[in-house]
């Protein structure tokens, strides 16, 4: 038997009901035989109520002290959850018990609302394991060098289970969700969707890193650094499904790539509606220019996605590059009042109104013509792209939000992933 890690999310722990039932089908884990290490998120929409309500007290000007708060105030959604599996459980009469992040502990920096895991000490844990016990450790949270409390940023439980996984060793890290595995692109945009069967690990962490909801990106980066066995599925299965069937369900995120997977050309489609672009006109054109404005930028914790230089006319330039929607207002704050003046820059210009739109898979190394492809599908719906970001095995369009899901359905039928041996090849 094996020490196995599994990973609730808010929807399947909504309820006292859905509780229950994640209870049943750990202890039916445990009865197997097998060490079982639970990591559940908060009940659904519990995160969001705790935020909005620090959003009606919030001060003005928010600081570093206002993040720490904000943490604390977040991390009690899966003190909560945990500590009432841990209850289910033992109605179920396995023994179990529940942690903090801060209590086994697992040590972060001090970015606050975006902390990144450094290491987990698990002599607790294994104590507990090897007691008989089954385990649950919150997600999304840590404690940082000076015993604050931290969080992950949003669906940090995903990167919590990855990691905790990595450093028990875990046969494999089970992330059970309110899909059934990995799509060719979301179903609820596209109704020919395909469930895939396997995903590479490089496709999973590309369709993560473009907007697919499924799995948090960090999660993917740390299953690829410890090559962690990772698997998506289903919570809403029954309970007492066979364990040797539930075991085989989802996809499988892989480390190998086998000629099945070569076939596919594009295995999926990704879009980001949450992103915002922002444009500062007629910067200087000298060398530098681009650190000049994204230094400030990164030094305020603010990631950076597609980035666009235009051809330098008259000494000047202009600079455009895309944020999350959530950090748009405070981008351009930042850039107007400390680094236009510095620059000598005309104007900061945004809109929080595009898209990302995105092709993956590892056939693309092999294959030519994939980027026209794409384009021509577009240019035929009468879809301007506004700017294109490529790497290896992606291709990346921003456009016009209103345009997304017309999109995404084009490029899924232009690939040919409306059919179903798409997931029987991919």
């Amino acid at each position: 038997m094996a020490l196995i890690v599994h990973k609730y999310g808010g929807t399947s722990m909504g309820s006292s009901e859905r509780i229950r039932n994640v209870a049943k089908r750990v202890a039916k884990w445990a009865r197997a035989g097998h060490q079982m290490v639970v990591v559940p998120s908060a009940m659904s929409g519990e995160t969001n109520r705790l935020l909005g309500l620090a959003s009606e007290l919030a001060p003005s000007r928010a600081d570093k002290s206002y993040y720490r708060e904000l943490d604390m105030l977040a991390a009690t959604g899966e003190q909560a959850s945990s500590a009432l599996l841990a209850i289910a459980l033992q109605a179920e009469g396995v023994p179990s018990v529940s942690y903090t992040g801060w209590q086994v502990p697992v040590r972060t920096d001090d970015s606050y609302t975006k902390a990144r895991i450094e290491s987990i000490d698990d002599q607790r844990v294994r104590a507990d394991l090897d007691a008989g016990r089954v385990v649950i450790v919150t997600g999304f949270q840590g404690i940082d060098p000076n015993g604050n409390i931290t969080t992950l940023g949003r669906g940090g439980s995903d990167t919590s289970a990855v990691a905790v996984a990595a450093a028990l060793k875990a046969a494999e890290c089970l992330i059970y969700t309110d899909v059934d595995g990995v799509y060719t692109t979301d179903p609820r945009v596209v109704s020919a969707a395909q469930r895939l069967k396997t995903v590479s690990f490089e496709e999973m962490l590309e369709m993560a890193s473009l907007g697919s909801k499924v799995l948090q990106i960090r999660s993917v980066e740390f299953a690829g650094k410890y090559k962690v066995p990772m698997r998506v599925l289903s919570s809403f299965t029954p309970w007492d499904i066979a364990l040797d069937e539930e075991a085989k369900s989802g996809t499988l995120i892989t480390f190998e790539e086998d000629e099945k997977m070569e076939k596919a050309v594009v295995s999926g489609i990704a879009f980001n509606r949450s992103e915002a672009k922002i444009s500062v006109r007629g910067v200087p054109d000298t060398p530098g220019i681009a650190y000049q404005i994204l230094g400030p930028v990164a030094d305020a914790n603010i990631d950076v996605d597609v980035i666009l230089q235009n051809i330098g006319k008259d000494g000047k330039t202009d600079f455009s590059f895309t944020v999350n929607q959530g950090d748009f207002n405070r981008t351009v704050e930042l850039l107007r009042d400390e680094v236009v003046p510095k620059l000598g820059a005309d104007e900061v210009i945004g809109n929080p109104n595009i898209c990302k739109v995105s092709i993956v898979g590892i056939g693309m190394r092999s294959h030519v013509g994939v980027a026209s492809t794409m384009f021509r599908a577009l240019a035929e719906e009468g879809i301007n792209i506004q700017m294109i970001s490529t790497s290896e095995i992606k291709t990346s369009v921003v456009i016009d939000e209103k345009y997304l899901e017309l999109a995404v359905r084009a490029l899924h039928t232009a690939f040919g992933l409306d059919s179903a041996e798409v997931s029987k090849s991919a």
